[in-house]
């Protein structure tokens, strides 16, 4: 699959861990990912929250018949952020057979909370 004409690659999203059920992602705070003011864009956060979930649910699926799409999210920005790296952490709270629900948690470099989301993911049928 081709990253680099997608999102996760224009806001410079890196997944670097995957197991089932818990998937890790940092992302940049810098002028791809922050608002006019100066801090991380919220709808940024919620992208990289997403990818943390989509990326996770997709590994819990079977990959030859099934698919992932995000169904619902919310997101509570508890803390700005200028710069640096922020990091989001997603754990299965819940894996059903045609959704499931994934806690994300955005954390800075030194382990503050940014930002705490929950996604629900859809489990569709490949056509």
């Amino acid at each position: 699959m081709d990253l680099t004409k997608t999102l996760i690659h224009a806001l410079g999203i890196e997944v670097i861990k995957v197991e089932k059920g818990l998937v890790v992602a940092t992302m940049p705070v810098d002028e791809r990912t922050r608002q006019p003011w100066g801090l991380l864009h919220g709808g940024a956060s919620v992208a990289l929250a997403e990818t943390v979930a989509s990326v996770g649910a997709f590994e819990l699926v079977d990959k030859t018949s099934e698919v992932v799409v995000g169904l619902e999210i919310n997101a509570n920005h508890v803390r700005g952020k200028k710069d640096g790296i922020v990091t989001a952490t997603g754990t299965v709270l819940h894996k059903g057979k045609t959704t499931m629900v994934w806690d994300i948690k955005i954390t800075d470099e030194e382990e503050r909370l940014i930002c705490v989301s929950r996604c629900t993911m859809a489990v569709i049928k490949r056509r």
